[in-house]
């Protein structure tokens, strides 16, 4: 099978991971009166889908050791598949939250190997364009996915729409279980080898403005249908996500083609950051004019989802370690999303209206810009430094070789 049709094997995994991580959110009310709870203790199985994603990367990856990377990728389908079946099955809360969290453990194993698999699957002109199409798989599964799934759900109940999203699953494990080749990649790093990326200072800076972005985007986005109520009094959310959604496939796939074509992720990252930072501070003074709020939804949207593709490229770039820093970093995703929102819930709870919930998200974004710049000026001076003392190294040497010169010539 050709590199292309491979990559959209992995894009149509990252689609049924993208249609799980969100769509339980608008599940949450029939789950919580099928099994008799409250819906905020339904919601405690998207913290532990998130949770479980998070970890998955480096513990998961660590233990399957040196097998290959197709191997990874059908194991994280083959619990993926299961986890939701069971979820679709179960009858208790118990149940409830260990499928979950099952099904968080394969999405966050599936992600990084699927990313290093594309990226080994094409020539490296091409590399920023694979990465591009899985990840717009995954936001795929929020513009398509999302309002398909909360539809089945609506005709045919939420244990349906999980039996859709089990077989979106099962098409793909069939796919790269069968067709996906052999994917040259290297080993899988150790546990103490994959968190010891973190000791690299650059490592460390891509996967720290990461957790902040997502702190902001996922973060807000868990709250969007009451911000939307409160700035625009809109009735339902759902063609809104679309526009998000939409957003987010466009900007995931023209990233990909913005890093191939400029070679800069890191100032593309930064670009991106900024203009997701400017988005969500002009999200609360759009209800004025109707429509206009479709603006910065379309915009978040797009950066929001774009900026995963230079962030993965800088970590994958010629770093023996790539594969674990893509783990690592996408674990701060789903942990900055988990984070953003616990922050999100305690701010609404303490007063905060949600028509201004998007300023403080805002200022988060931007202090990853920050924090971009601060990491990026680090290495900057060392490599001034270095310069300058070699200079200085070979002044005094010539000037040594000058002053012997000197002595010895009559």
């Amino acid at each position: 099978m050709g590199g292309t049709r491979a990559v959209a094997l992995l894009a149509l995994g990252s689609f049924a991971m993208g249609t799980d991580a969100y769509a339980m959110a608008g599940l949450l009310p029939g789950i919580g009166a099928d099994l008799h709870v409250s819906v905020s203790l339904a919601g405690q199985s998207v913290t532990a889908f998130t949770l479980c994603y998070a970890l998955a990367a480096p513990l998961c990856s660590a233990a399957l050791g040196r097998r290959g990377t197709r191997t990874v990728l059908v194991t994280a389908l083959v619990v993926f598949v299961l986890a939701n079946a069971g979820t679709a099955l179960t009858g208790s809360y118990a149940g409830l939250l260990g499928t979950r969290a099952l099904a968080g453990a394969g999405a966050g194993l599936f992600t990084p190997a699927a990313a290093t698999a594309a990226v080994a699957l094409v020539p490296p002109e091409r590399r920023g364009r694979a990465l591009g199409l899985v990840l717009g798989g995954m936001s795929a599964g929020t513009v398509l996915g999302v309002p398909l799934g909360l539809l089945v759900a609506a005709h045919s109940g939420w244990r349906t729409a999980l039996w859709l999203i089990t077989a979106l699953g099962a098409v793909a494990l069939l796919g790269v279980a069968t067709a996906l080749p052999a994917v040259r990649a290297a080993a899988a790093p150790s546990l103490r080898a994959r968190l010891g990326a973190l000791a690299r200072p650059r490592v460390a800076a891509v996967v720290t403005v990461t957790f902040t972005q997502t702190v902001a985007s996922l973060g807000l986005y868990t709250y969007l249908e009451p911000v939307l109520r409160r700035t625009a009094d809109v009735g339902s959310a759902v063609p809104y996500l679309w526009v998000w959604g939409i957003g987010g496939v466009c900007g995931s796939l023209l990233a990909g083609t913005l890093v191939d074509r400029t070679g800069k992720p890191a100032l593309l990252a930064v670009a991106l950051l900024g203009t997701l930072g400017g988005a969500l501070a002009l999200l609360p003074w759009t209800g004025t004019v109707p429509g206009l709020v479709l603006l910065p939804l379309l915009v978040w949207g797009a950066v929001g989802w774009a900026f995963v593709v230079p962030q993965q490229h800088r970590l994958l770039a010629g770093q023996a370690d790539g594969a674990a820093a893509v783990g690592l970093n996408s674990s701060a995703t789903y942990l900055g999303g988990a984070v953003g929102s616990a922050l999100g819930g305690l701010a609404l709870a303490h007063g905060l209206d949600a028509r201004w919930l998007p300023l403080p998200a805002a200022g988060v974004a931007l202090a990853g810009v920050l924090l971009h710049l601060t990491a990026a000026r680090g290495p900057a001076r060392r490599t001034a430094r270095a310069r300058h003392g070699a200079e200085d190294r070979t002044g005094a040497a010539g000037a040594t070789a000058a002053d012997a010169l000197e002595r010895n010539t009559p």
